[in-house]
């Protein structure tokens, strides 16, 4: 329940943690397999070295960790290698649903690792996944396929690596 002491803005910017970079796909080319790689190099405006996805508001795809076990039950599967959903990160611990929720007509900001990123839209499935995860697969992943996002402070990502929500008034860094 909200009150005076506790709008829904202040409690929706609360997190009990930050997450996690589990994981860290690149696609260097089209209908390729991914690569997992242990960091990688997000470049403002551009995109992860050694993506195939350059410029626009697609640099970046994550996907919730969390959202694996879902998307496997409601596929039948018994799990789900995030590599078939070819997204770039799997993040764990921060809700990312919730988190894009704090305001649904801005642009939702955060820190991963050295990196800055704006997330701009969901990351919707498309047709492949009937072919990756077998027939209904388009549906198990509707509401579950991630974020898409753009860099806008570069830097370094490794797997480990802390993500916070941020203010949309932080400044975008530069590399050292």
């Amino acid at each position: 329940m909200t009150t005076p002491e506790r709008p829904p803005e202040i409690l929706a910017s609360r997190f009990p943690r930050p997450g996690r970079v589990e994981r860290i796909l690149l696609r260097p080319e089209r209908r390729t397999a991914v690569v997992e790689v242990p960091e990688v190099h997000a470049e403002a405006d551009v995109g992860l070295a050694g993506d195939r996805q350059r410029g626009g508001k697609r640099q970046v795809s994550l996907i919730q960790a969390e959202h694996l076990p879902v998307i496997a039950a409601l596929s039948g599967r018994d799990s789900v290698d995030a590599a078939l959903l070819r997204r770039n990160l799997v993040i764990s611990g921060l809700n990312l649903i919730a988190a894009r929720a704090l305001f649904p007509q801005q642009v939702l900001r955060l820190r991963i690792g050295g990196a800055l990123i704006e997330i701009h839209a969901d990351c919707e499935p498309c047709s492949r996944m009937e072919d990756v995860l077998g027939p209904g697969g388009y549906n198990a992943m509707r509401g579950h396929g991630g974020m898409v996002a753009r860099i806008i402070g570069s830097g370094l990502v490794r797997r480990g690596d802390a993500v916070y929500a941020v203010s949309g008034d932080e400044v975008p860094q530069s590399d050292p």
